[in-house]
């Protein structure tokens, strides 16, 4: 079970964070060379996805982007969120961009909804862009 982190949304004078854990409690992603030793799997991406969190007077947080090839064939299950509805920006602040799961087999690119389960093979590779977080306020809002 690996939780992947997203960007968090703006508050009242502070700006969201990157890449965090946001609601969750006991929980950590798995450190890149644990998950490549314990799977059939190459992290071959793991960033910052830049400009996914909302614009406002406070900036939400961007996402990551997450890209697993596999080595073999295996089953994934997904359990995501926010893929259809973006995260919500508040007094004029706006959404943050919604996260996607994208699967690139044999020269084609699939985006997979929410929550499937899929069987992959040798060389696919699985994309996986989390939810920035939402903006607060209009540009140049007066308090």
């Amino acid at each position: 079970y690996e939780t992947i982190c997203g960007g968090s949304g703006a508050g009242e004078g502070v700006n969201g964070e990157d890449a965090v854990h946001t609601h969750m409690t006991n929980s950590r992603i798995t450190d890149p060379e644990i998950l490549e030793e314990k799977f059939p799997i190459l992290l071959e991406e793991f960033s910052i996805r830049k400009g996914s969190g909302g614009k406002g007077q406070f900036v939400g947080g961007n996402g990551v982007k997450r890209k697993i090839k596999f080595l073999q064939k295996m089953e994934v299950s997904l359990l995501t969120g926010r893929r259809k509805f973006s995260p919500h920006g508040l007094f004029g602040g706006e959404a943050g961009l919604p996260g996607k799961n994208i699967l690139s087999s044999k020269g084609s690119d699939i985006e997979l909804p929410s929550t499937t389960t899929i069987t992959v093979y040798s060389e696919d590779k699985l994309t996986i862009e989390t939810p920035g977080g939402g903006g607060l306020g209009t540009h140049g809002r007066q308090n």
